[in-house]
């Protein structure tokens, strides 16, 4: 099959989220298997000092890679769309060699030129909006706009729509999408690409002796929790003592309130910031914590979770996040409500319980060996994308 994979980033913009590692990771196997991979994505990082040629091809580990310039990134900047390129031209030469089209978001402006020449020529399309469908959040009533003018039809025109849980198959029935028309397929992970450091690799780097980690690890955003994991660490320091919270990502738009709530409370020689690093690192950091903690105010399916779990961290999350249930069945952590008391006792049990911290990592490992491989993933999606085409 040609496949066209349309995604807001995509490597090397790892930074920018869980998106784009997850676009890439079903790209690249797709090319193992044997189909031709052609993604279209925004070229400018946000704010990320990485380069790339824009508005042209290159091969990026066996596919067909078009990094878009961002005409307008002021204006991408103040409506929250990140998606404002000159991909109309190449889609209107290009979208007609495809046998179908997988589009990894759903508010953005890249994707009416893509809605547009696929019904044009007849093309299929996949959405999978990543959790993203309902308008949540910030710039809600643009979200509204975007929805009543292209949205809705967006939607009602896909062939298939992919949720990751059935949390988020909800919402986009929600949103007016016949039940009928929406595949449930997970995020996965790959045990065998996981080049795990040496424990105590991440703690010699940055200089954490004895204390207990307790990680957050993923954008610096307000609907992540992480203040509320704040006041839950407080807690805890008067509980122990030794513990040392490692917040690791990019800021997406809330690190100066995070520093003020980190001032006003008195607790920076215990917070560790240490925005983007390295993958190494990442691994590192994973390794080397005691738990992993995703506070989320909402969430649909955190790929760091389950890297936490490969690595053999324990995990906590709130019952906020769409794969609740999933840690909740298997023995790998704790799911709290979203509540400061509940996080900070969950967090303790596990600090201070060199036994059950083994368990849920045992656990972990387990459950993304047999449950979450990408290998099973994406033959899902694969046998989805041949049933589309032969209708």
């Amino acid at each position: 099959m040609k496949i066209l994979v349309v995604v807001d980033f995509f490597k090397p913009f790892w930074s920018a989220g869980g998106i784009a590692r997850v676009s890439y990771d079903i790209s690249r196997r797709l090319v193992d298997m044997g189909h031709e991979v052609t993604v279209y994505s925004n070229g400018d990082g946000r704010d990320s000092p990485i380069i790339v040629e824009k508005n042209q091809p290159t091969i990026v580990d066996g596919m067909t890679v078009y990094y878009f310039k961002n005409l307008f990134r002021y204006l991408a900047k103040k409506t929250n769309v990140d998606s404002l390129y000159l991909p109309p031209i190449i889609a209107k030469r290009e979208l007609k060699e495809f046998d179908i089209i997988h589009v990894h978001t759903f508010r953005s402006i890249m994707v009416i030129p893509i809605w547009y020449y696929a019904k044009k020529y007849n093309i299929p399309y996949i959405l999978q909006a990543h959790g993203s469908v309902l308008p949540f959040f910030q710039k809600q009533c643009l979200k509204k706009i975007f929805d009543l003018f292209f949205g809705y039809r967006i939607l009602r025109d896909a062939s298939k729509i992919i949720a990751s849980t059935k949390i988020e198959a909800e919402q986009y029935k929600k949103m007016g999408v016949d039940e009928g028309k929406i595949e449930i397929v997970p995020n996965g992970i790959d045990l065998s690409e996981l080049n795990l450091p040496e424990r105590g690799e991440f703690r010699k780097k940055y200089k954490i002796k004895d204390e207990k980690i307790i990680l957050y690890l993923g954008r610096i955003h307000k609907i992540k929790g992480i203040d509320l994991l704040m006041k839950a660490f407080v807690g805890l320091i008067k509980e122990m003592g030794d513990v040392r919270l490692v917040i690791v990502g990019q800021d997406d738009g809330f690190l100066s309130t995070l520093k003020r709530q980190i001032e006003d409370l008195k607790i920076g020689d215990k917070i560790l910031l240490t925005g983007p690093i390295p993958e190494k690192d990442k691994l590192g950091a994973y390794v080397d914590a005691d738990v992993y903690v995703l506070p989320s105010v909402y969430e649909t399916f955190p790929v760091t979770v389950l890297e936490a779990c490969a690595c053999g961290t324990p995990v906590i999350v709130t019952d906020r996040c769409g794969i609740a249930n999933i840690v909740n069945n298997n023995n790998v952590g704790y799911v709290v409500e979203y509540n400061k008391d509940q996080l900070q006792d969950a967090i303790f049990k596990i600090l201070t319980n060199v036994e059950l911290k083994r368990y849920f990592g045992e656990g972990g490992k387990k459950l993304v060996r047999e449950k979450f491989s990408w290998d099973i993933v994406v033959e899902q999606l694969e046998k989805i994308y041949g049933d589309i085409i032969c209708i």
